[in-house]
């Protein structure tokens, strides 16, 4: 049973199948001249208009990337060298429960490049008072990267009262939209988004390739220098089957966007009811405000890394918080960041294309026996 869809989603067979003539045979490099080189630039460009479909952009503003992480970094760095460059500033607005992608990027920029920066807190429901948001952008602030919705907890951020004041102001708005994408409304125009990152195995396509939305008013300095293959931004010999692969997985969720996320939001509220209905289980993070797939949960008496084992020899696949943090000794930033105590486990469920009904109400059964029996044994703890 695997719940973990927030880590990482099954490859889609459509998208497979789309891959394998450019893993078995279309060898060809997408920058050569000749006809093996034409035909993967042309799989390329075909790629890129359904990625840009499906988004609600034009073609010339999606560059691929190897991941989330390096389109995070893209934007975040590229945009406030430029702005710096250009004499406008050096002061970064984000937030506290960013992806780490973006927050050690904004780190360094502090660190390493003279940059200044203001980060924002959540309130305790995990969501950010967008007035606290606002009222962090200075003169000099050139940049405000605030995600679409937390890639631990689920909350949707109100991008949609962001984004506009921000385009009122000439501040340009990065967001990490890795999580929201085919599972909650992107505006781009209406949101006055600036730049937003995607990865594609988040959607049912490959690891290994992901995309930057870049607007076609906002300059940015190259985070990779080399042939300046998409745009003079970035460099790199095109990942022909992987961007294939994207472009497939971007269609096929933007063409599931109006049923999709009812039906995971219905297997997340039967989730999260048979969870809550253990004793001492309590809620992490807004309901109201929340993707519709994920469920993250506090468990009292419990150690997270037991009950995680637990389950897991019981055949659910569950996560303690972000895979990109796994093995990581420390406390969830974003946990901390909204005050949840440290004594309990936290575990994240996260639904996908591939979960059903059944899957749920085991998970529950397995779920409660778990916390019952670990809690019989003193919870786990070392």
């Amino acid at each position: 049973m695997y719940l973990d869809h927030a880590a990482s989603t099954p490859l889609d067979p459509a998208v497979l199948a789309a891959m394998r003539p450019w893993l078995e045979g279309g060898f060809g490099n997408p920058s050569s001249q000749h006809a093996l080189g034409r035909q993967a630039r042309e799989a390329v460009e075909a790629a890129r208009e359904q990625v840009a479909g499906a988004l609600g952009v034009t073609p010339l503003e999606v560059l691929f990337t190897s991941g989330g992480t390096e389109a995070d970094n893209q934007a975040v760095k590229g945009i406030a060298w430029t702005a710096r460059a250009a004499g406008r500033g050096a002061h970064v607005v984000t937030t506290a429960i960013e992806h780490h992608a973006v927050l050690e990027a904004v780190e360094w920029l502090v660190a390493a490049q003279g940059f200044t920066a203001t980060v924002v807190p959540p309130e305790p429901d995990g969501v950010v008072d967008p007035q606290r948001l606002l009222d962090a952008v200075r003169p000099d602030t050139v940049l405000v990267s605030v995600m679409a919705a937390n890639n631990e907890i689920g909350t949707l951020q109100p991008l949609d009262v962001v984004g506009p004041a921000l385009r009122a102001r000439g501040v340009p708005l990065h967001t990490d939209a890795v999580q929201a994408f085919g599972r909650a409304e992107l505006c781009l125009d209406d949101w006055g988004i600036g730049a937003l990152a995607l990865s594609a195995h988040k959607f049912n396509g490959p690891k290994g390739v992901g995309l930057l939305v870049l607007r076609r008013d906002l300059a940015v300095q190259p985070l990779l220098h080399g042939g300046g293959q998409d745009r003079g931004v970035r460099s790199g010999t095109f990942n022909t089957a992987g961007i294939v692969g994207c472009g497939v997985a971007a269609a096929l969720a933007a063409v599931d966007l109006d049923t999709e996320p009812v039906r995971l939001g219905g297997l997340r509220d039967r989730l999260l009811d048979g969870l809550l209905a253990v004793d001492g289980v309590s809620l992490n993070g807004s309901r109201v405000r929340r993707l519709p797939h994920n469920a993250h949960v506090a468990v009292e008496g419990c150690d997270g890394e037991a009950l995680l084992l637990a389950l897991d020899r019981a055949s659910v696949c569950a996560s303690t918080g972000s895979a990109c943090q796994s093995g990581a000794a420390s406390f969830s930033h974003v946990l901390r960041a909204i005050g949840a105590p440290e004594d309990r486990a936290h575990l994240r469920f996260t639904c996908g294309r591939t979960t059903t009904d059944a899957e749920i109400a085991r998970a529950v059964e397995v779920f409660s026996d778990a916390v019952t029996n670990l809690r019989a044994a003193g919870g786990g703890y070392l």
